[in-house]
């Protein structure tokens, strides 16, 4: 790269890393590896929130997460985690259904039982 390309990527960083030649071409090329290695984890943080968001969702059906994604599979429906995240939350009942579905699938899925609510009885006296 030559110097007005090194000055044009290494516009606002701090102090000499955008003039002085010699330290704005070693802050760019850490900015670039920088960015490198974090368009790879970006994918990874979204599928880390994507499969607790869909957990949460099967879990209110009675159904855990590995469970819920081997009956899809069974099922051949192949929905990705990013879709099956977006409807866990916005679309309730086209994910019960979605639930529904993997549950005749698999039988793993039919012995569970939903979940039941504590009731709080405590007496005031």
């Amino acid at each position: 790269m030559n110097k007005n390309e090194i000055f044009k990527l290494a516009k606002g960083f701090r102090g000499r890393a955008k003039n002085c030649i010699k330290i704005a071409r070693e802050r760019v090329e850490k900015a670039l590896q920088y960015s490198y290695r974090d368009r790879r984890n970006k994918k990874r943080d979204m599928r880390a929130l994507w499969i607790p968001r869909i957990n949460a969702g099967t879990c209110q059906h009675g159904v855990n997460y590995g469970n819920f994604m081997h009956g899809l599979m069974k099922e051949n429906i192949q929905l990705n985690r990013k879709v099956l995240s977006e409807l866990s939350m916005h679309e309730p009942y086209s994910f019960k259904a979605l639930v529904n579905i993997s549950r005749n699938a698999f039988p793993g899925n039919k012995n569970v039982v939903l979940p039941t609510r504590k009731v709080d009885v405590s007496l005031n006296v």
